[in-house]
């Protein structure tokens, strides 16, 4: 069982930044892929990045790379999105999630540990 809760969300201007937290909690926490993944309205939930319990191997979607990057804290089992030259289309809820069995994946499907979720707002 892994507890996953985000934080971090917010309004923001196109063009400018945020940094998503995601601490997680439960047992053997170096069994599970991490990553975040976002559901903007009326549309699916899409994979945005993913990294391993190590902070290693940052992988994210190539429509983003280049603006978002995903990395680790070593001392703690907390994950970070930051997020740079935000657009309108960024906007959704971001979710926090672990993948049993995997180091990473950018897969939606392998995930099943979700956070509850943080809304992030990009508008001018």
């Amino acid at each position: 069982q892994v507890q996953l809760v985000e934080s971090g969300g917010g309004f923001v201007q196109p063009g400018g930044s945020l940094r998503l937290s995601c601490e997680a909690t439960g047992r053997a926490i170096d069994n599970y892929a991490l990553g975040w993944l976002r559901q903007a309205p009326g549309k699916e939930r899409e994979f945005v990045c993913t990294i391993n319990y190590a902070g290693n191997s940052p992988t994210c979607a190539e429509p983003i790379k280049g603006r978002f990057t995903v990395s680790k804290d070593s001392k703690k089992d907390t994950i970070y999105l930051q997020m740079d030259d935000l657009r309108p289309e960024d906007t959704a809820v971001y979710h926090c999630a672990a993948a049993h069995g995997y180091t990473t994946t950018t897969y939606k499907g392998h995930y099943n540990y979700w956070g509850q979720g943080t809304q992030v707002t990009v508008s001018s």
